[in-house]
């Protein structure tokens, strides 16, 4: 499906705002116009911030979150990847803390046999971002060029970069307006700025990653729900196989947050350990991104071969080999010690005896953030060194004076900020809490429609 063309001036921005204002529905021609124009530098910043803001008010139909999304695609280059033969699959997550599976999930769907062609984003705000621990590995380039990018993908079965200028220049030049107009939330812009940058890969398949919970974005699962069956429906509609996994972010992924650490992180669970709640969602979405690609009939044969490559070791040497044709320095890889490393250790120990009961999760990204080790605004400067350790998660007793979280840091000025808050995000009890969330809570495909 290409893009249509419309002649200039063909409709005036101010009934298309007008429009939205009264509930009513805009049509794809009205939409990609709109879209169009305003890439071009023919709209200016307040109509269509007038228009973000109606959208926020009066929400969008399933028809023009797809015409959105279509508009947005093609407001630039979609990749063509036919040179590279066989499935192509991606992933990706709305966001959370410690959430370090793209790091694990490339190499090892690579490894089954199934091309990841992947582009990423940086953390903003409390989440960490893929760009950000990829680069904490010394030498590894994220920037590469989209021919560079195909030959790594066709040698090597998976490739790692960040958005290029050409992909989806409509969402960059909208999220920038959304995010200082108050127009970020809705759920349909949300779903249209995540899919045409998504759909621009060139994949035929793409699971998504939908986060709930104190940690997520989408602090409601109804909310979480509904931005997944927009995300999977729009999808679809552009003839791509979709599923979303809801998953729980009420407590940090994994043990360590901060770039470095995440990556050391990955490489425990690529090399057949790591936490148990990260390697579980790591097989859980391997097994749907290798079932849509091709490799298992069926999930849990997916999940079955998922386990396998990581025990072969196949996964870990795929990361390897991705490391090293990207730059980077893969001593570190294998060797995680000679990973950037903060210069001390702060612990934030349990006031009194008891159970987890519940972690206030967003608190212990922003820690990190505190620390330099996530951004609070794009230029922001990133330090991979600094980070935590989480030793108590919800559920698990504790001693006073126990250790609940080890902080790494490079003064313990520096520590203070982020020390009161992680203290501030333990809810510790008498008893653990009745009932533990699962780590999956739904999965949303077409099936389910």
């Amino acid at each position: 499906m290409s893009q249509p063309e419309h002649p200039p001036g063909r409709y005036r921005v101010v009934d298309l705002i007008r429009k939205k204002r009264d509930g009513g529905a805009l049509s794809s021609a009205e939409i990609a116009f709109l879209v169009n124009a305003y890439t071009r530098g023919d709209v200016p910043d307040y109509q269509v911030a007038a228009w973000l803001m109606a959208v926020v008010l009066r929400g969008m139909t399933r028809e023009e979150t797809a015409a959105l999304t279509h508009a947005m695609l093609y407001s630039g280059e979609v990749l063509d990847l036919s040179s590279v033969p066989g499935p192509k699959v991606d992933k990706h997550s709305t966001g959370g803390v410690g959430d370090k599976t793209s790091l694990v999930l490339a190499p090892l769907i690579a490894a089954g046999g199934v091309y990841v062609p992947m582009i990423s984003g940086r953390g903003l705000g409390h989440t960490g971002g893929t760009l950000d621990k990829l680069e904490s590995i010394p030498g590894f380039r994220v920037n590469l060029a989209v021919p560079e990018f195909r030959r790594v993908l066709a040698g090597c079965g998976c490739s790692m970069i960040g958005q290029t200028e050409q992909i989806a220049p409509a969402d960059r030049k909208l999220y920038a307006l959304r995010d200082v107009t108050g127009t970020v939330e809705s759920p349909f812009l949300i779903c249209a700025s995540i899919m045409s940058k998504k759909l621009a890969e060139g994949t035929d398949a793409l699971v998504l990653d939908v986060k709930t919970g104190s940690g997520a974005f989408m602090k409601r699962e109804e909310d979480a729900i509904f931005l997944a069956e927009l995300m999977v429906e729009t999808g679809e509609r552009m003839g791509k196989q979709m599923v979303a996994l809801i998953t729980n972010m009420d407590e940090p992924l994994g043990h360590m947050v901060g770039n470095a650490l995440e990556v050391e992180e990955s490489i425990q669970v690529l090399q057949g350990g790591g936490p148990p709640d990260l390697r579980e969602l790591c097989l859980e979405l391997a097994a749907w991104m290798l079932q849509r690609g091709g490799a298992a009939k069926t999930v849990p044969e997916g999940r079955k071969l998922a386990e396998a490559l990581l025990a072969s070791g196949k996964a870990f040497a795929k990361f390897v080999q991705l490391v090293e044709q990207q730059g980077g320095d893969v001593s570190t890889i294998h060797d995680p010690r000679r990973l950037p490393h903060a210069k001390q250790r702060v612990v934030v120990a349990s006031p009194r005896a008891g159970f987890v009961r519940a972690i206030q999760c967003e608190q212990v990204g922003t820690a990190c953030v505190i620390l330099g080790g996530g951004r609070e605004k794009k230029e922001d400067s990133i330090d991979p060194a600094v980070g935590m350790v989480v030793h108590k998660k919800v559920g698990d007793q504790i001693s006073a004076g126990e250790p609940l979280v080890t902080i790494h840091c490079h003064s313990e000025a520096q520590a203070g900020r982020a020390k009161k808050l992680l203290e501030e995000s333990y809810d510790i009890a008498d008893a653990p809490p009745a009932r533990k969330k699962p780590l999956v809570h739904r999965v949303i495909h077409k099936e389910e429609h």
